[in-house]
């Protein structure tokens, strides 16, 4: 489950971020007033955005960025001044922020998120179907990704259909 986390030193323009967010019909999963409150929603969540101010009462905003688990992305609100100041890689939206610009940043940061979410799962099961060949019938790495591989050409499915066929095939026999 994906979700948004606002964390701003003061709640009020946490509560006016959720409520533009939620005209979009994105749904805001915790208002907060520190980095940690923050730190423990996002480890409830699969992915999401967080929502944060450059000026947190508990620690800086690229301490927040580095503790947050690698499936969640930070969109900073920042005045012109420190924007310059930002590490490179980082969303931002400068104040005054416009209500279009910051629901559709975090629309595309979701939908981002969703697709890498989406596509470690995948590898995931391939990753899984290899092991299991490897460990059940000796082969190597290669010749495992092989098998997939074949056997998914042979059968008009892709990569991810066939080792999920071969993981229900062995765990069932």
């Amino acid at each position: 489950m994906s979700g948004v986390i606002a964390v701003l030193p003061k709640i009020e323009d946490a509560r006016q971020i959720s409520g533009i967010l939620a005209r979009r019909g994105i749904g805001v999963a915790a208002l907060c007033t520190t980095a940690a409150m923050a730190l423990n929603k996002a480890h409830e969540l699969e992915c999401g955005v967080v929502i944060c101010s450059y000026r947190i009462s508990d620690m800086h905003y690229t301490q927040l960025a580095q503790y947050l688990p690698d499936y969640f992305d930070m969109l900073l609100l920042t005045s012109k001044e420190e924007a310059h100041n930002t590490p490179s890689g980082m969303m931002l939206l400068t104040y005054p922020v416009k209500p279009g610009d910051l629901a559709g940043t975090v629309e595309v940061m979701l939908v981002q998120l969703e697709r890498r979410l989406k596509k470690r799962r995948e590898q995931n099961y391939i990753n899984n179907a290899k092991m299991v060949l490897m460990e059940r019938n000796g082969m190597t790495e290669e010749e495992a990704f092989r098998y997939i591989q074949k056997s998914s050409m042979d059968s008009g499915t892709n990569m991810v259909e066939t080792a999920q066929m071969i993981l229900l095939l062995l765990y069932d026999s």
